[in-house]
């Protein structure tokens, strides 16, 4: 039979684990990559910089709308948030399975 902290943190555990699969989807649902400028002769030039394995690849997009600029910049922000959630929330699952492990009923 479980003990009531013990059923708490495998409660606790289950959420951990479906939080951690929501914030990968929403990593996968943003555009990939960031956009950076370059100025040629006065004209700016915006190149989609993504990493493709091990290799770092600069796509051309020309010039591109003030609404996709705002596109990228918001992804690169909603990216940053969610893997630091992610980070906390992997950190938070290490936890909570080293303490479920213990063979006694608490």
């Amino acid at each position: 039979m479980r003990g009531v902290i013990k059923g708490v943190l495998a409660e606790e555990l289950e959420n951990s684990l479906r939080m951690k699969r929501e914030y990968e989807e929403a990593l996968k649902r943003l555009p990939q990559g960031c956009l950076a400028l370059r100025k040629i002769r006065g004209h700016k030039y915006f190149y989609l910089v993504k990493r493709i394995g091990k290799n770092v690849k600069y796509i051309y997009k020309g010039k591109i709308s003030e609404e996709e600029i705002k596109k990228y910049e918001e992804a690169k922000v909603m990216r940053a948030k969610y893997r630091k959630l992610l980070s906390q929330v992997k950190k938070q699952i290490r936890f909570l399975r080293g303490s479920l492990r213990g063979k006694e009923a608490i």
